[in-house]
């Protein structure tokens, strides 16, 4: 046999073994590429998150519970070659179980917060990636106990650093809100939400945040830490990435939400 003969062979098995290899390089690359974007608030990439919150209440309200499940797509639009406007809206359904006053005791939709982010397609030279706009506050409860029966504006802003497999930054916005119900109190709340996360080889994500508000018109923090660990993983053609984590109320209202609460999330991508 002539030695191109016997080499040709040969080169087709190296070849075989070598693309599977590549194509399992790429997808890994396409991964990890997914789970740092997850980790940024106002990434281009559209995604639904579904957040199942829940959490024990003390003082008079002793023993009471909140369900809370938020679904909050995130969808991203290209204005130009240097924008995107990134839309996330959060859609809360409340379930609020054994409050001693029955009126408490009621299940059903809250109040929409949505926020608009327009943000530079590039980092800067820095290396911050950074997103501002509007929120708005959307009076869509259909109890008047789930909501604040008031519509509100004002503005929201995120800035944050990815180095490596870390990524750390703080989102915040303030909103006003009046009008709706004039026997309710008006609206004047602050968010103050720092992050870190650090993804993983195995595209799993350890993350640490305050979702921090401070309530101008009753004087009150709130201030839950959630500590949560995350996974990307496939369903047939489906990209998900499921969340677990604790929450303990570092500061509440005067008989709100205390001690520790759980939270699971469930993320549906749809990468372009």
């Amino acid at each position: 046999m002539k030695r191109c003969e016997w080499m040709l062979p040969l080169a087709m098995v190296a070849l075989a073994v070598t693309m599977p290899a590549r194509a399992q390089d790429e997808q890994a690359a396409q991964a990890a590429e997914l789970a740092k974007k997850l980790a940024n608030p106002i990434a281009s990439l559209v995604s639904v998150p579904m957040q199942y919150n829940y959490d024990k209440y003390g003082g008079a309200n002793d023993g009471a519970v909140v369900s809370r499940l938020n679904v909050q797509p995130i969808i991203p639009f290209s204005l130009n070659d240097d924008w995107n406007l990134i839309t996330r809206t959060i859609v809360p359904l409340v379930d609020q179980r054994d409050f001693p006053a029955a009126t408490s005791n009621e299940s059903g939709l809250g109040d929409i917060t949505a926020s608009l982010f327009f943000s530079p397609k590039a980092p800067t030279a820095g290396g911050w990636i950074w997103g501002a706009g509007p929120v708005f506050l959307l009076p869509t409860a259909t109890k008047d106990v789930l909501g604040t029966e008031k519509w509100g504006i004002g503005p929201t802003g995120v800035a944050l650093r990815q180095e490596g497999p870390w990524t750390v930054g703080m989102l915040t916005n303030h909103i006003w809100g009046s009008g709706g119900d004039d026997n309710r109190r008006n609206v004047s709340a602050t968010l103050l939400q720092p992050f870190v996360s650090y993804t993983a080889k195995t595209h799993t994500t350890f993350s640490l945040n305050t979702e921090s508000s401070y309530d101008w018109k009753g004087k009150q923090w709130s201030v839950p830490i959630n500590i949560a660990v995350a996974q990307l993983f496939k369903v047939g053609t489906q990209i998900l990435q499921f969340q677990v984590g604790a929450r303990y109320w570092a500061d509440s209202p005067d008989n709100g939400p205390e001690g520790w609460g759980w939270r699971a999330q469930l993320t549906f991508l749809f990468p372009k």
